[in-house]
């Protein structure tokens, strides 16, 4: 049986050891401060390759813009200078553990939005004119620094691993300050680019939808009313009740499709919103629901119509979960603002256990609202209750939007 250690026990030995004494001072010979030393030993090669070509492509451009080769060497020049500081950040990860992120690559898009435009766009690329300064003043700190560093290891190797690391750290300095995307910014950009890609989806399912919907819906049922309609036709004189009986049918198929239609729009954006907004809009969602909803809308005036929109396509798609998922025995939805926010909770006693990854269209809705800076948050224990809370950007509608 293992002997349970004891408090008094812990304590002794914790007394024994502050009374032992402190480790002597040894110099920091380890594997980091080795790596340090070989960084400041590579920068004079690297420095005179970005120098180099510094010199030689940017100078040169510089100079030929008085010809018609200018401006596009210089271009390219900058386009290539984003290489040299794509090596140079891997160096800095692997020899100095600086984890400096990757600037988004150049929109170029092969000349598909004109030459000039294109080029105007790699001219004024500011990560490549970093990258140019970078390697500029890098070649006096690569001499410095090999100088300093080679020296060192023979002489002054006692104090070798002190001045490593103060050098070094200036490296850290320089990669963070001129190698670094603007954090804000470059963030962003790629937030945008995935929500422009999650737009774009979004939207290509819609319209999917829609298409299958009106294949499978409407459309089959006025082919069939037109068939029956021909029927009757060729009935009418020989066998008027058959005729009779027929076109009863069709008046049934054409209720049916106009239902049908009427629930398709409803789908793509209701009137009801359209003409009096959310509060109307989604009492009407709550009442075909199969769980009795209560609906409570506190909003003093009308977003605009985007913003409206996922609003009430978030709660019909939550409440439509509810009906079909949840076993709640009753629901409700609130609706409210807060400064600069539009705010919506879904509420339901059912069993829980819904999750972004449930396969009741969650993901979805998070990435919708996720495309426009809104927030999705399901709190949904195993057993119930699941509260889903969505916040979208409150935006004013202007006085002649609909």
């Amino acid at each position: 049986m293992t002997e349970r250690p004891s408090p008094a026990r812990d304590a002794s030995r914790r007394s024994e050891r502050e009374q032992q004494p402190l480790p002597p001072a040894r110099f920091a010979y380890d594997r980091q401060t080795w790596k340090e030393i070989a960084h400041l030993l590579a920068n004079l090669p690297v420095a005179l390759l970005g120098f180099t070509y510094v010199a030689v492509v940017l100078f040169t451009g510089a100079l030929l813009t008085l010809t018609v080769i200018g401006f596009p060497l210089l271009a390219a020049g900058l386009v290539g200078a984003r290489q040299l500081g794509k090596l140079e950040r891997a160096r800095a990860r692997a020899l100095l553990n600086v984890d400096v992120a990757e600037p988004s690559p150049l929109p170029l898009r092969g000349g598909k939005d004109g030459f000039f435009s294109q080029l105007w766009l790699a001219l004024k690329d500011p990560v490549g004119w970093r990258t140019i300064l970078y390697d500029f003043i890098r070649l006096p700190w690569g001499i410095l620094t090999f100088v300093i560093a080679l020296t060192s290891l023979f002489v002054l190797w006692p104090v070798l691993p002190f001045i490593a690391r103060g050098l070094a750290n200036a490296d850290r300095a320089m990669v963070r300050g001129l190698l670094s995307p603007s954090d804000e910014l470059e963030r962003r950009i790629a937030e945008l680019e995935s929500d422009r890609g999650v737009v774009v989806d979004t939207a290509a399912a819609d319209l999917r939808r829609i298409e299958r919907d009106l294949h499978d819906g409407a459309q089959a049922r006025l082919v069939n009313l037109a068939m029956g309609l021909g029927l009757a036709k060729e009935k009418l004189l020989e066998d008027p009740d058959a005729a009779a009986s027929m076109v009863e049918e069709a008046h049934g198929e054409v209720k049916l499709a106009l239902q049908e239609l009427r629930d398709l729009a409803r789908g793509i954006h209701p009137a009801v919103l359209t003409d009096r907004g959310l509060d109307a809009a989604l009492s009407a969602v709550a009442s075909r629901c199969t769980v009795p909803v209560k609906v409570t809308v506190d909003l003093v005036s009308r977003p605009v119509a985007a913003i409206e929109g996922i609003a009430y396509f978030t709660v019909s798609e939550l409440l439509q979960n509810v009906s079909k998922h949840s076993m709640a025995k009753s629901a409700s939805v609130d609706v409210w603002r807060s400064d600069e926010r539009l705010l919506i909770q879904v509420w339901d006693d059912g069993r829980g256990g819904a999750s972004l990854d449930g396969g009741t269209g969650m993901r979805g809705l998070a990435d919708r609202l996720d495309a426009v800076d809104g927030l999705f948050v399901i709190e949904s224990p195993r057993g119930g209750p699941t509260t889903v809370t969505a916040e979208l950007p409150w935006r004013d509608r202007t006085p002649g939007q609909g």
